[in-house]
């Protein structure tokens, strides 16, 4: 059994008695609680009021973040081809190919990249890789933008810190919004943006309250319960 460390149990107390607060006052509870030695990872954790069994009711979408994500740039593995090669090329992505990439990572599982964008003629070769990148979440889907002839503008968002999101199957969607040393304001934008883009992702069939909470944290710190109403965008 791991044990809690000292710091750990001190931020935990020191947020006890106000388990709920507006955004910007969690951001700061957050920070304030933020020990680890590394620049830590902000993270939110929306639970929704859905039933992720039934296919109506997926939840799914993605947020450039006005603030990107900080730390290092994604690496971007683009599988096309002829001239939309040489665009993905000229854009900065990490890795080109065309049915020689689909066979590197068919058969020596190669997987050294981060995200995995590919055109629509493409995807008959690339379903192939179903298997290998499904479980990682690498799979290229229109969704998610990332099937697409536009590889210019897939590149350019996942390069510019967008964030891909997915409610789990206990009905919570799980996304980074940034470092600790991002301050206050641009966590509390980043966060709102996601808050927004997951409104929006609300499906049809989903009855009654479609958000039932929201919680930030650090990589190593205690959660901190948000006040619903102040996710919304202020004038």
């Amino acid at each position: 059994m791991s044990r809690v460390g000292k710091k750990s149990q001190a931020a935990a107390k020191a947020i006890a008695d106000k388990p709920v607060a507006v955004l910007p006052e969690a951001v700061a509870s957050v920070l304030q609680h933020a020990f680890a030695k590394f620049d830590e990872t902000v993270d939110v954790a929306m639970r929704l009021g859905v039933d992720p069994k039934h296919a109506d009711q997926m939840v799914r979408g993605t947020v450039v973040l006005p603030h990107g994500l900080g730390g290092k740039p994604k690496r971007v593995a683009v599988i096309a081809g002829g001239d939309k090669q040489k665009e993905a090329q000229a854009a900065g992505a990490d890795f080109v190919g065309g049915e020689d990439l689909v066979t590197r990572i068919q058969k020596d599982n190669w997987l050294d990249f981060d995200a995995l964008v590919a055109t629509p003629d493409m995807m008959r070769s690339v379903g192939k890789l179903g298997k290998i990148l499904g479980p990682r979440g690498l799979m290229p889907n229109p969704k998610t933008g990332t099937v697409t002839t536009d590889v210019v503008k897939a590149i350019n968002e996942i390069k510019a810190g967008k964030v891909e999101y997915r409610v789990d199957k206990n009905g919570v969607v799980h996304a980074p919004c940034g470092k600790v040393s991002f301050g206050e304001l641009k966590l509390t934008e980043n966060i709102r943006a996601l808050a927004d883009s997951v409104a929006k992702a609300k499906p049809p069939a989903a009855k009654g309250k479609y958000v039932k909470s929201v919680t930030i944290s650090s990589t190593m710190g205690p959660g901190v319960g948000v006040d619903l109403a102040s996710l919304e965008a202020q004038e």
